[in-house]
């Protein structure tokens, strides 16, 4: 049920506008106030507000405009229900942040269809907004709102972690599709919500392979801690979920460059030496392990034990010095 705030003042108006949003199944709160419907504000969130312009105190446009200056708030929409219906009022309201604005007397038919129109729009605006944040960071989804052409930006100090899971394809014959899903679900899921917890951006996965990246889009001190961190409970999740499965990863630290590309199926994505070194470090790695660069080691054997490996040759990249991570140090 939709819950709508009415900021009013005159008893014959509350009464009269209550009555019909109540007659169709609507919540409504009362604040006869600007001031009053601010602490109502921090109280009930409101679907929709309705709001006079002409009261004691804080006016109408006012109220809106402390409202619209609000992270928490400045989504709900706003529909000016007001006696002032000068032109240059009505663009004053639309101005300051409302979305309508019925002039009074009203007619009851009216407001309801105004009242609902606004309600699916902003229902539709919040589901694509959803929708947009599974597949781009919301700093990234905030920038495109207002930025043409290409984003792209240079990150001098990023994470990235590249995992494959060891003898799924040879599972994928045993199992029926629905159950192979299933079990990738999972697995996946789980990244999911580890990578989310520990500060990290999840880029992509492809078949069973699965990408994170550290230090971006935003700044993260500790992501490389972090995603050494994430890496070993990323092990636990494969053991739990089926018997004699075992997880490979790769990890580097250094600069990459991300952003987003496509128009259709935007993407996401990052690129460099830095990705390419963690992804050939997951490839040249060993079951059960996460086999890191030593970039990652100097920065990290403090807090964590390592294995070294010696020299491994990479392909494409030739020999580098490399290690096995342990665990975090007692």
């Amino acid at each position: 049920m939709n819950r709508i705030l009415l900021v009013e003042d005159e008893p014959v108006n509350i009464q009269a506008v209550s009555g019909i949003l109540k007659d169709h199944g609507y919540q409504v709160s009362v604040a006869i106030s600007g001031a009053k419907a601010l602490e109502v504000l921090t109280r009930v969130r409101p679907d929709l507000i309705l709001l006079d312009v002409m009261m004691p105190g804080l006016d109408g446009f006012e109220t809106c405009q402390l409202i619209k200056a609000n992270a928490d708030f400045r989504e709900i929409p706003i529909i000016f229900l007001t006696a002032k219906t000068e032109t240059d009022a009505i663009v004053r309201g639309f101005e300051v942040g409302a979305v309508d604005y019925v002039a009074k007397p009203f007619n009851g038919h009216e407001l309801l269809a105004r009242v609902r129109t606004h309600l699916s729009l902003d229902r539709l605006h919040r589901e694509n907004r959803r929708l947009l944040l599974n597949v781009l960071p919301e700093p990234i989804a905030e920038k495109l709102k207002c930025q043409q052409g290409i984003l792209a930006e240079r990150y001098e100090d990023a994470s990235v972690l590249f995992t494959d899971i060891v003898g799924f394809t040879p599972l994928s014959a045993r199992l029926s599709p629905t159950e192979l899903i299933e079990l990738l679900n999972h697995i996946f899921s789980e990244f999911d919500e580890l990578a989310a917890g520990f500060g990290l951006e999840k880029i992509k996965t492809i078949g069973d392979a699965y990408m994170v990246a550290g230090g971006l889009p935003e700044p993260h001190p500790e992501h490389l801690a972090a995603m050494a961190s994430l890496s070993l409970e990323m092990h636990k999740v494969v053991h739990q979920a089926f018997d004699g499965l075992n997880l490979r990863v790769g990890l580097h630290v250094g600069s990459v460059i991300a952003g987003v590309i496509g128009r259709r199926k935007f993407i996401y994505d990052v690129w460099g030496e830095t990705v390419n070194t963690a992804s050939r470090l997951e490839s040249h790695g060993a079951p059960d392990r996460v086999h890191v660069s030593q970039a990652v080691y100097q920065r990290l054997s403090h807090r964590f034990d390592f294995e070294a490996r010696g020299i491994t040759e990479l392909k494409g990249k030739g020999p580098m010095e490399t290690y096995f991570l342990l665990g975090e140090k007692s």
